[in-house]
């Protein structure tokens, strides 16, 4: 099952990028941005005004390849490099809005990637720090976040599965790469009434989006949507 979902998941982004390179690139990205966020995202029932603010401001098409850009706004995700993806529109926000985020909040995200999620989240929050086991991908966004301006972004290389120790604790997580059981310590650096929203499920398997609350020290779950990610990896012990 993994084999052929591999297969097709090469197959898909194959087909984007021949489209995306016989495709003029869009000339207005502002207007693709407010399309986006109507069609795909308030029109399927996200509300939370931050988040639709922050949809609609973050420049989608800075983050993936040049050969992408005119496909960034489209209602699918996009091949990053190294294997990776960056997720469709409406999961973002989906998932961001799902933490019921605050201005005064901190949080913790797992998989930077291109630094998507994070610029979207820096939109709202107050601080977000971010980690990527994949080197060249946590570096090239680092540089981007840091150019865009986002200041209130740190990002670390790091096995995301440890989290980020020294600047727990945060009032949310949110993880972008899909682990096979909700990491302990991502748990351990939540404080006490704060929000996690989390993938979990085997690879190459559809999973679940799990949203979590952790209550006297404890994770209360429930699965919130089917979905599919790649799998989170481990560092090197």
């Amino acid at each position: 099952m993994t084999a052929v979902y591999d297969i097709l998941l090469l197959v898909f982004l194959s087909l984007v990028h021949v489209m995306s390179c016989s495709a003029a690139p869009p000339k207005d990205f502002e207007k693709a941005r407010r399309d986006m966020v109507e069609s795909q995202i308030a029109s399927r029932g996200i509300r939370d005004k931050l988040v639709l603010a922050a949809m609609g401001k973050v420049q989608r098409h800075l983050f993936v390849p040049e050969d992408y850009q005119s496909m960034a706004y489209a209602d699918f995700p996009l091949a990053i490099g190294e294997g990776q993806t960056i997720s469709q529109p409406y999961i973002v926000a989906f998932m961001t809005e799902s933490l019921k985020l605050t201005p005064d909040d901190r949080v913790l995200e797992i998989g930077t990637g291109s630094g998507y999620q994070a610029a979207v989240l820096a939109e709202i929050v107050a601080e977000v720090c971010t980690v990527e086991i994949i080197k060249s991908l946590g570096k090239r966004a680092s540089v981007l976040l840091d150019k865009l301006g986002y200041d209130n972004v740190h990002v670390r290389i790091g096995d995301g599965y440890k989290g980020w120790p020294e600047m727990a604790p945060f009032d949310a997580v949110i993880v972008t790469c899909a682990p096979e059981e909700v990491p302990e310590a991502l748990v351990a650096q939540l404080k006490e009434g704060g929000r996690i929203i989390v993938p979990v499920g085997p690879v190459g398997a559809v999973q679940e989006l799990v949203r979590g609350v952790k209550t006297g020290g404890e994770l209360k779950t429930r699965d919130v949507l089917p979905v599919r990610f790649v799998p989170m990896v481990r560092g090197r012990k």
